[in-house]
């Protein structure tokens, strides 16, 4: 949940224990329980990591019994009406400029650099290299979901890929997140050493322009030379696939069957506050 760069030391970093089987889900549970206990009372912020931690561990299981209850999750888009809404027909060079991070937007260049030299990244940011390649490229999850779940050190089928529909909009029933990667960029590195860490062609470029450099005065020096330019408009693809998810969403049938994946699927609190009856209530995030 921290920024990229104090995301590996901010976290637990047991989830490829957890993956492999090292260490059992009782044993965190049971540790956190304890250090729960421990800090309770105090205010430096313990506690509150600690509730952090212990809600994320039965998150985890919450969606690994997701993928025990509907083995195709994994083939197969979670709400049908979404099967045929990107090609399938694969886009070598854009899936390949995602993969090596050449896509010219630098914070996720940045991020899959990252991801291909050390195997790890944070939680947002593993949210925001899905959505780009589902909504701003627009690429099938089923073709860029194995290429995380082959780079992730901790990958767990489960969580893997109910996140990678979840991130590119085809469960039906979660908020539809396309998160703009020049504000993220600011948002997340705002002081740009993760970015320049991973992509040192940027060196020259000043902070302002970091996470746009065509919009520097010197971009004709850089872009197509040492760094690719980009290969969408930021804008009109977020906009442009916007349109295209929300359409479905409109198809006759489509409520009815995402009512159908909340009582399937949904979080039991949910459930306990009944079926949602409009639209905007089917926005969960389980």
């Amino acid at each position: 949940m921290s920024s990229p760069l104090e995301g590996a030391r901010a976290c637990s970093r047991l989830s490829p224990h957890l993956a492999f089987g090292s260490l059992s889900i009782r044993e965190a549970a049971q540790a956190g329980a304890a250090r729960a206990t421990e800090v309770k009372g105090r205010r430096d912020g313990w506690p509150g990591s600690m509730r952090s931690f212990q809600s994320r561990l039965a998150w985890r299981d919450h969606f690994m019994q997701k993928l025990e209850d509907q083995p195709d999750l994994e083939y197969r888009c979670l709400h049908p009406a979404y099967e045929t809404l990107r090609p399938r027909e694969l886009d070598a060079a854009r899936l390949m400029a995602w993969q090596n991070g050449e896509t010219g937007l630098p914070f996720v260049d940045a991020c899959m650099r990252s991801l291909q030299a050390t195997g790890w990244l944070n939680f947002r940011m593993r949210s925001m290299v899905m959505a780009v390649a589902s909504y701003h490229l627009w690429l099938d999850w089923r073709s860029t979901g194995p290429i995380l779940a082959r780079l992730f050190t901790d990958y767990e089928p489960g969580i893997h890929w109910s996140q990678v529909q979840m991130q590119s909009g085809t469960t039906g029933m979660n908020t539809i997140r396309i998160y703009n990667p020049v504000k993220q960029g600011h948002d997340q590195d705002p002081t740009g050493a993760f970015t320049r860490r991973w992509l040192p062609e940027l060196r020259d470029v000043p902070d302002a322009y970091l996470q746009e450099p065509w919009a520097w005065g010197g971009a004709q020096n850089l872009l197509g030379r040492h760094y690719p330019a980009p290969i969408v408009d930021v804008a009109q693809a977020a906009r442009a696939a916007r349109e295209r998810v929300w359409a479905v969403r409109k198809e006759t049938g489509f409520r009815s069957e995402a009512l159908r994946l909340v009582e399937k699927h949904g979080s039991r609190k949910h459930r306990r506050q009944g079926i949602p009856k409009t639209d905007a209530q089917l926005k969960f995030d389980f």
